[in-house]
């Protein structure tokens, strides 16, 4: 990546810190036994004990029971595996399982398959700036439902959902709760022992971390069907030789989070947000205007009567990279499926771009990015169409 290009597009991916490609190093050149010949032999003990590390750091962060968490090979894997072995774990007995519109593609799609194999689906409607109004998903559940999903902050928009009061509904519901934290991860609160979710998922490249690596947190005594079958790996519940190195990388990004990153983040926020609706008319903000209720990286805009992806590419080309809708969504030239839940026009939607920030993005970048969008908005301007 060219050394003065501006990197803003940290939800679909984040630079991995260098201290985390350093505490992976080991287990590609020397400690590279696999973990379950630690009964075999020694460089198996070494394998197994940086595993354990990590497992150590990642419950401790969640405030939970070690082996409460599995590792898996991503975000995508641990959300599928949530939907999937639950509701095949309770198969038979319920078949009822409930997702909001918006939620990310690896839970939509898998809610979506459920539903072929003949299990039941509600779909959760939105506000337009995101949010799910508990209440519904209280009028949603029944004696038929296995499991409540949710995303605790959005993908595409930042939105924070209630997590806390969604939980306490299914608990007294006696319905599994999944929070698909994948963003929220080391960004937002989630501490396990105060938040009653049964199941969370997490990932490692969107914190620093490598890619092809994410967690499951399973709360002791929840049903759920292994899927993956092979050996006896995490704890019987995903078969499969454990990506040590990976998984010593997550825990050391990790580690490595801390609070005063997430303030740096917000401020980053707030100026780029507040400098786009100053300096280009026609700006809008998609999701919560509240920045206690957004994720604190995320920025959603839309400039009137100019094309999102037309704005990407020409950002692109002055070394800034941003992305209109999702990462995982973002060959289709359908319009944002998050956007059109959240009741935006076509255009709006069409229009929208996402800046998302990280702790190795400058001050010095921001008046940069402001500029260009400008420079960029207002040539789009004088040939568009759209009037």
């Amino acid at each position: 990546m060219m050394q003065d290009r501006i990197y803003m597009d940290n939800s679909a991916t984040s630079q991995p810190d260098p201290q985390v490609v350093k505490a992976m190093l080991p287990y590609f050149i020397e400690q590279y036994a696999v973990a379950s010949s630690q009964f075999s032999h020694t460089p198996g003990i070494q394998a197994r004990e940086g595993l354990d590390q990590a497992r150590e750091i990642i419950t401790k962060k969640l405030n939970a029971e070690q082996e409460s968490v599995i590792f898996t090979s991503g975000g995508t894997e641990s959300n599928n595996l949530a939907l999937k072995g639950t509701a095949w774990a309770h198969q038979g007995k319920k078949n009822h399982l409930v997702i909001s519109k918006i939620v990310h593609n690896s839970v939509l799609h898998s809610a979506q398959w459920l539903e072929k194999q003949g299990f039941d689906i509600t779909y959760i409607d939105v506000d337009e700036q995101g949010f799910i109004d508990p209440d519904h998903i209280r009028e949603a559940i029944t004696n038929q439902t296995i499991l409540v999903s949710v995303q605790h902050a959005n993908h595409e928009v930042g939105t924070i959902q209630p997590v806390q009061e969604i939980a306490r509904i299914c608990q007294d519901a006696d319905t599994l709760f999944h929070i698909d934290a994948c963003r929220s991860f080391t960004m937002l609160d989630l501490n396990l022992q105060t938040l009653p979710a049964d199941l969370v998922s997490i990932t490692g490249h969107l914190i620093h971390g490598p890619k092809g690596v994410g967690a499951l947190y399973i709360r002791p005594g929840t049903k759920i069907q292994k899927w993956q079958h092979g050996g006896y790996h995490e704890f019987d519940k995903r078969a499969g030789t454990e990506n040590v190195a990976g998984i010593v990388g997550f825990g050391k990004s990790v580690e490595l989070a801390q609070q005063k990153h997430v303030d740096y983040i917000r401020g980053l926020q707030k100026q780029l947000m507040d400098g786009l609706i100053q300096e280009i008319k026609g700006t809008v903000i998609n999701g919560p205007l509240d920045p206690d209720k957004r994720h604190p990286g995320n920025v959603n805009v839309s400039f009137s009567r100019v094309e999102g992806e037309s704005v990407v590419l020409h950002l692109d080309m002055k070394g800034i990279s941003v992305i209109t809708g999702s990462a995982c969504f973002s060959r289709s030239l359908e319009p944002s499926y998050v956007m059109m839940a959240m009741g935006f026009s076509h255009e709006r939607a069409h229009g929208s771009i996402r800046f998302t920030l990280s702790r190795f993005n400058q001050e010095s970048e921001i008046g940069r990015v402001i500029r260009s969008c400008n420079d960029v908005v207002e040539s789009l301007r004088k040939i568009s169409p759209l009037q």
